[in-house]
């Protein structure tokens, strides 16, 4: 691994552009002059990177794209017998490698929990890992959390560098980088001069100090048996959801929200079949051939939401949650649901019950 480089602020879109000959690079970028949210893109010269504040939307998508081609497919006549059709299949092209600029550690911790389901145990999702292995993560420190975020909570914090390839710390005027990893460190040299030792130093400073916040109050131990103490509790549920839309929001900004859908989209005789995230708030998501829904209603729809995020994956995988603390759920919800606060409340109802 290289040392480390100091990158100006003004100097940053260049720095962008050379790393990006190299390799494709996703930034965070304005969606628009009029509007707030910030959203991962390829980069492009003339772009200019958001980097003072979470992005709205999620770099998940340079590894699981929201509307993904996972084969096409083409019926064919027989050449020896017309009235026989042949299917022909083709996998897609292989994925592209990637490096996603200026990715907080909760975007890069989510991507842990996609890993446990997508590339371990009997069956491996061969096109997440052959992103996931392929995308690279210039990691950048945290340091404006707020009252939504409670990354420390859940395992993690603002100065993890759990994930990254690069590390990115904001400095007076700029940016000092260091590699991570032995490929993130051989892009280090790309991005600008070397660091001067009191650039170097204030570096250090500030991690050290961003490392030792804590941010978020949350305490996830009793959620497990709480939850299972709580799932027939039908008043408690809806007295936490009432005022629940729906819209699935929570679930479409969420760094661990892995649902998704499949379906054939066809033209004449040549189709794909698509990946498409989907959303376990949907009352659709569960509902069967039949008609019959398992999950009818948004009681039931948000006590597996909070319940597979911290009981269900925990019991499964060895405790880990399966959250990263970012808030977006709580920031992006429409009538402020705060799933912070449901589990708290489980954490209650398992204590009173011990």
């Amino acid at each position: 691994m290289s040392g480390k480089v100091f990158i100006p602020q003004d100097k940053l879109a260049s720095a962008l552009e050379r790393l990006n000959e190299k390799v494709p690079v996703w930034v965070p970028v304005s969606q628009g002059a009029d509007r707030w949210g910030i959203d991962f893109k390829p980069f492009r010269a003339g772009m200019v990177s958001v980097m003072d504040r979470q992005s709205t939307a999620l770099p998940k998508e340079v590894i699981f794209p929201q509307v993904q081609t996972l084969m096409t497919f083409e019926y064919v006549k027989a050449p020896e017998d017309p009235g026989r059709v042949q299917l022909k299949l083709e996998e897609p092209p292989e994925a592209a490698s990637a490096l996603v600029f200026g990715a907080r550690p909760c975007d890069v911790r989510g991507f842990f929990t996609f890993d446990r389901v997508f590339t371990e145990g009997p069956f491996v999702d061969n096109q997440y890992k052959d992103r996931r292995e392929k995308t690279l993560f210039a990691v950048l420190l945290c340091r404006e959390a707020d009252e939504a975020c409670f990354c420390s909570s859940v395992g993690s914090g603002p100065a993890d560098t759990a994930g990254g390839d690069l590390w990115i710390t904001p400095v007076e005027g700029g940016y000092v980088v260091e590699g991570l990893s032995e490929r993130g460190g051989s892009y280090v040299q790309l991005l600008g001069d070397p660091a001067t030792e009191e650039q170097a130093a204030a570096a250090s400073r500030s991690q050290e100090e961003v490392s030792r916040q804590k941010v978020g109050s949350l305490d996830p131990s009793g959620a497990v048996q709480g939850q299972k103490d709580r799932f027939e509790d039908k008043d408690f549920w809806r007295s936490m959801v009432n005022q629940c839309l729906g819209c699935g929001v929570c679930t479409y900004v969420c760094p661990t929200c892995y649902c998704f859908n499949i379906t054939d989209e066809m033209r004449h005789s040549r189709g794909e079949r698509m990946r498409s995230w989907d959303s376990c708030m949907f009352a659709v998501y569960t509902q069967e051939a039949s008609g019959h829904n398992p999950r009818p209603t948004k009681l039931e729809r948000y006590r597996n939401r909070v319940g597979h995020k911290f009981s269900y994956f925990p019991e499964k995988y060895d405790g880990m949650i399966a959250c990263c603390g970012c808030g977006r759920c709580i920031r992006s919800c429409p009538v402020s649901i705060d799933i912070r606060k449901v589990v708290e409340n489980l954490k209650e109802r398992s204590h009173a019950c011990a």
